[in-house]
């Protein structure tokens, strides 16, 4: 069976949460930039004196397609590389995959890895 993580995490930990999943030997994960806001609820900012509110934040999504074996050690080495111990950091969710295919040789599910 096949498992896809995903996470909407800060921004500026994109880059130890890609470097931690090199590190497990995760072959590959797919990065969107995406804005949202949970229990933080958003910030207010000033610009040229007048004082908005900024609803939806900036976060970055991160998924992961891996065995179902290796989901724990994905979300794990996930969760440790996004932490800031702040408001924000972010979910992690797991989907198990019903049906994969790598395009180039036609692999399906576990093989597609």
């Amino acid at each position: 069976m096949v498992n896809l993580v995903t996470a909407v995490i800060k921004p500026h930990k994109l880059e130890e949460v890609k470097d931690a999943l090199k590190a497990i030997d995760m072959p590959g994960m797919t990065v969107d930039e995406v804005k949202g806001f949970g229990r933080q609820g958003g910030h207010t900012e000033t610009y040229r004196g007048a004082e908005y509110k900024v609803d939806l934040l900036p976060k970055v999504k991160v998924e992961v397609l891996c065995s179902e074996a290796d989901t724990d050690r994905v979300v794990d080495t996930i969760m440790n590389a996004a932490r800031t111990d702040k408001i924000g950091d972010g979910k992690i969710w797991v989907t198990p995959v019903s049906k994969m295919v790598r395009i180039r040789t036609g692999e399906r599910d576990g093989d597609a890895l």
